[in-house]
């Protein structure tokens, strides 16, 4: 006589609660690494930004230019105020590359319509469960006195 050999029913159930059980434990623990990416993406683009604001202040520095001279990074000419790049499209947005399918970017008057009034670039996680909270802010230099860029710190409490 053929005997069909397979699992018994006791058997598939063992196994699918096994399988439950670390599905259920394994879960949040991917959740949590997509939330601590989006906090290291973050803080690299930080760092990538002032990095870029530094690099363009140091080739105004070496070329001889004033503050608010514009410099020429990597074919794209970078707006300056203070020796700084400003902190819009004409600016740090051209100084520095980055993806924008990953990451956004906003810039706005930071003190009202003077020109001589700071520009602010937010920069934010597109795919963050808060963009507006896992993100930091650049601000280029305030006023025609020579001073440094401010690149915040990042708020991480919606990544």
């Amino acid at each position: 006589m053929n005997r069909v050999r397979g699992f018994t029913l006791i058997e598939l159930i063992v196994v699918l609660s096994i399988l439950a059980v670390l599905a259920a434990t394994a879960a949040p623990k991917f959740f949590d690494l997509q939330k601590e990416a989006r906090k290291s993406a973050l803080n690299g683009l930080r760092a990538a930004v002032a990095s870029a604001a530094v690099m363009a202040n140091g080739l105004a520095t070496a070329q001889g230019f004033s503050g608010s001279t514009s410099v020429t990074v990597e074919g794209s000419t970078v707006t300056q105020r203070g020796g700084y790049p400003t902190g819009d499209s004409n600016g740090i947005l051209q100084a520095i590359r980055y993806d924008t399918g990953v990451y956004s970017a906003s810039s706005f008057v930071a003190f009202g319509s003077n020109p001589i009034d700071a520009y602010t670039v937010t920069f934010q996680v597109r795919a963050a469960t808060t963009p507006s909270q896992c993100a930091f802010v650049y601000q280029g230099v305030t006023g025609t006195a020579v001073s440094s860029a401010y690149v915040g710190t990042p708020d991480l409490s919606g990544c």
